[in-house]
């Protein structure tokens, strides 16, 4: 059995006026070849998952390539046919193989294309023998779409937000291939989507009403009914038609997956009203954690990096400053990234003053604050993630920069990368558990590595392009009616 493996992961943002490149690719990684079996290490990801499943079975793994970019804005055409290319000339140079397996993200779009993941699935099956399989994992905040329903295409999705189980979903989507290959299974797909966008914080499947949802969807896979269940809240900050709730069934029959599709979106429709954020203002946010016990953590929701923001905002700089909380007994951790600024505060070296003008110089969403500090520490960004999902994973921040205001610690990175994890803070020398606010820019995954550690956590109702507020984004191309924007009787 010859299984042909390879990722390409992007997350779009829409309302962000950068694009993405082969260079945002290689900045999180990109791995060629033989690369595939050491370069992830001992991280819990998709591919690593899949070889897995893939060696347990006795197949010879053809690695293809493996790459991913943090969310960033629409995927420029060059970019995607370089790295697509890629993937394809491999295949094509591997010779025949009995199936192939994909880690995509779900909501790739291109400057030319709206569903970049069906284009990929089907250049893909375009150079295999018909009837060869192929099996792709997705992110839960995929945007599913009929035209990836392909014949000789089956997909698994995260089960679990936080995302803590992409190894998992790797291995049962290169699991669900062997059995293929080998005859034991002949999947379909079915799909059933409502017109509705939630709050990342609040698709939690840890949480009802997601978790009720999730909890029908693995009763129908343990009675038998169904393969494989995969729900998708989707990722909301994506401008384009036939946006929603999706809900994606592999089956044995298309009977049996499209009754079970329709009666898991049906109940999150029916839920639509619950999946409403609980949002606080920074203000109200930043007098209880500095007036309070313990830890406070507490969410940058609007200029998240992995949701496909600049995180270069400067609403959270200013509200801290405003609190007085550069002058307060404990000490406050915020995040912004700026290479313009690291750079200048790096080359003044450690203990140094700078006043530095910081924030918006990538979004252009603002005007850069002025701030005066000593340089603490300076790093080449390098860390491994250590919280749930994505432990072991090796983090890119590019230079960092610790900059003390007063009690306040500013960690200004040179490259968006994932808040999710406290190693992002610790290795540059700084302990979040010991501090009284830390905000990170995150909507919802930050919760499995700091949930253990905090006292509280807040989701802030701050501005910007991952806006938890799905009133505040500006649509222009999305099907409507569209739930909550507009009010929708059943």
């Amino acid at each position: 059995m010859r299984i042909a493996i390879a990722q390409f992961m992007q997350e779009t943002n829409s309302f962000v006026p950068f694009t993405t490149t082969v260079k945002t690719f290689e900045d999180q990684y990109l791995h060629r070849g033989e690369e595939l079996f050491t370069a992830f290490g001992k991280a819990r990801l998709e591919i690593p998952g899949a070889i897995a499943a893939l060696k347990e079975a006795g197949a010879e793994i053809v690695p293809l390539i493996a790459t991913m970019a943090m969310a960033s804005g629409t995927v420029e055409r060059a970019s995607f046919e370089i790295l697509l290319g890629e993937i394809l000339e491999r295949l094509r140079a591997a010779g025949p193989v009995d199936g192939v397996y994909l880690a995509l993200h779900g909501a790739m779009i291109l400057e030319d294309e709206p569903d970049a993941e069906a284009e990929i699935v089907r250049r893909v099956r375009g150079e295999l023998r018909p009837g060869t399989p192929i099996t792709v994992s997705l992110d839960l905040h995929g945007h599913i779409t009929s035209a990836m329903l392909q014949l000789d295409v089956a997909y698994v999705g995260y089960r679990e937000f936080p995302h803590i189980d992409m190894y998992e979903t790797g291995y049962r989507a290169a699991k669900l291939l062997v059995d293929w290959v080998n005859g034991k299974v002949h999947p379909v797909m079915a799909l059933a989507k409502r017109h509705m966008v939630v709050s990342p914080d609040s698709a939690r499947t840890t949480v009802p009403p997601l978790s009720d949802i999730v909890a029908e969807g693995r009763a129908m896979e343990a009675r038998g009914e169904v393969l494989h269940v995969s729900l998708f809240p989707v990722q909301p900050w994506i401008d384009t038609p036939d946006l929603g709730f999706a809900a994606l069934v592999c089956a044995q029959s298309k009977e049996a997956a499209q009754k079970a599709a329709d009666k898991l979106a049906r109940m999150a429709w029916d839920r639509r009203a619950e999946f409403e954020p609980t949002l606080t203002p920074l203000p109200e946010i930043i007098a209880i954690a500095l007036s309070g016990e313990g830890l406070t953590v507490a969410s940058d929701s609007g200029d998240t990096p992995s949701g496909g923001g600049a995180a270069d905002s400067t609403a959270v700089l200013e509200a801290l400053l405003k609190a007085g909380a550069d002058r307060a007994d404990r000490i406050s951790i915020c995040t912004i990234c700026d290479a313009e600024a690291a750079a200048e505060a790096a080359q003044a070296g450690v203990g140094r003053t700078v006043t530095l003008r910081v924030g918006h110089k990538r979004s252009g969403l603002g005007e850069p604050l002025t701030v005066t500090g000593r340089v603490k520490t300076i790093s080449d960004g390098r860390y491994v993630l250590m919280g749930p999902g994505a432990h072991g994973m090796v983090g890119e921040m590019g230079l960092t920069v610790v900059l003390e205001i007063g009690a306040i610690r500013l960690n200004m990175r040179s490259i968006p990368h994932f808040e999710w994890d406290p190693a992002i803070h610790t290795s540059v020398g700084l302990d979040p558990a010991r501090a009284a606010l830390v905000f990170v820019r995150s909507p919802a995954h930050f919760r499995a590595s700091y949930a253990p550690i905090a006292a509280r956590i807040f989701i802030a109702d701050t501005p910007g392009p991952t806006s938890a507020n799905m009133r505040r984004i500006p649509y222009t191309r999305v099907t409507r009616p569209l739930y909550p924007i507009d009010l929708v009787n059943d």
